[in-house]
Formats: structure tokens, sequence, C-alpha cells
């Protein structure tokens, strides 16, 4: 069902070395809601992702998928557990409820990657991701900022100067992905890029995330209920009842 992972990712998680993984959760558990209706999103979940590694999370709506993204983005404080982004434990920043130290860091190390794309209907493609950089905290280099090269990475130079509303659902999404791509961010959250595109995008969509990821060693971690996509990806799991599993052939 997937592709092989690359022999290093192999080798490093054979051997147990977290240490090249770029993403680490380690026994991870989320708790929501209060009393009675207090309920357990995330249960004792492990996962590492190394560099260049797109890894695709399946499963049932209510499974828990959102909030393990939610965690790993620095979007939620899990229960109990750890998780780490490039040997940086979250932990004390969420402790010391650092909101600003919080906000930098997704700012500076995560790229997110949206069901909707979440573009602004008034910028051109251009200008969606002058804006993502001068907000990740390059306001002094803004001006010399060029994004033609992301587009082009993408292939969507021929639309800089396109607004989301000329454009196609799957050129918003890529788009949306040179958007992340901005900061050079160490790990690339993405939700459900593929609920709005029909099969032929939806691979395309999948084969491009795929690709940068490879490319800028980029960890990536992508949550999706297309299954028709899952061979785009190094490695495949499966989240049911908040818990995380190899997903079966």
């Amino acid at each position: 069902m997937t592709q092989p992972a690359t022999a290093p990712t192999v080798a490093a998680e054979a051997a147990g070395d977290r240490s090249a993984a770029t993403l680490v959760l380690q026994d991870v558990t989320l708790e929501v809601g209060d009393g009675e209706g207090k309920v357990r999103a995330l249960d004792g979940v492990d996962l590492q992702v190394h560099p260049g590694e797109l890894v695709a999370i399946i499963g049932p709506s209510g499974a828990g998928k959102s909030s393990l993204l939610a965690v790993a983005g620095a979007l939620a404080a899990p229960t109990s557990g750890s998780v780490r982004v490039l040997d940086q434990d979250l932990g004390p920043l969420w402790e010391r409820g650092g909101q600003s130290a919080l906000a930098r860091f997704r700012r500076e190390r995560l790229g997110y990657v949206f069901q909707s794309g979440n573009l602004l209907p008034a910028l051109t493609a251009a200008d969606q991701l002058r804006l993502a950089y001068r907000i990740a905290h390059k306001r002094g280099r803004a001006r010399s900022f060029d994004p033609q090269p992301l587009l082009d990475a993408v292939g969507m130079g021929h639309r800089a100067g396109s607004r989301p509303g000329q454009l196609s659902g799957g050129e918003r999404q890529r788009v949306s992905i040179a958007r992340a791509l901005v900061n050079e961010p160490a790990v690339l959250l993405v939700d459900e890029p593929t609920a709005a595109l029909d099969r032929a995008r939806s691979q395309d969509v999948v084969a491009l995330l795929a690709e940068q990821c490879h490319e800028r060693g980029v960890a990536g971690v992508m949550v999706t209920h297309d299954h028709d996509v899952l061979a785009r990806c190094d490695r495949v799991l499966e989240m049911v009842d908040g818990r995380l599993s190899p997903a079966s052939a």
C-alpha cells in the first residue's frame, strides 16, 4: 500500500534512535472535557517522523487525528507525555504559560496546510507568501523576499498574480503548500488536503507534498481519509480510539 521508507529512516527506527527524528511524540495522552464528559482523545501515542519523510495518518472520524495534529503543532498541551521538535522539548514552553514563545516557535519551526487552504481572498498568490514571510519574524528582510522561486517549486509560478477566486481547488492548495514552506519549517502538518479535490488533483497535491518533504528535508504529517493517495506517502499509520499503530494492508 505504501512506498518503502528510505534506508536511513528504517535504520534509525530499528535502532530506536530518537535523535535522528525531527518530530517525536512519546507516550502522549490528551484528555478533553470535564467530569463525566471527559474524553481521552490521545491514549499513549508514540510517533517519530524523520527529515524528508511524509507520514499519513488515517482512521475514522473522532479517532483523535485532529488532536494529534494539534499536539504536534503546539496548539494543544498534552495531558501527559512529551513532544519534541528538533530536540526541543515543548513541555517547558507550556509549563511557563509562554504563549508568545509558543507562537514564535510555531512561526519559526512549523508549517501548516489546511483543508480549505485558508488563503486570503484579496491577496494574489505572491502576496500570500509575502505576508507569511513578514509574519515569520523576518520583518527586517521582508522587502528582499522573492516569492517566485517557491511558487515555481509548486508549479504556480505562472499564477503569481492570481487571487484565490481565480484559481482551481488544486491550485489553491499548491499556493497554500508554498505558503507553509516560506519559513523553512522543520515539521509540516497537513490536515485533509484533498477533501475538496477530485482524484487526479488529489494525487497531484499529495505527490507535491511528498516531493517537497523529500527535497527540503521536512518531516511531514498528513491526516487524510483519502486512501487513494496513500501510495504517495512513506508510511501509513492508523488511529483508532486515540491509539496509533501501523496501518493494516
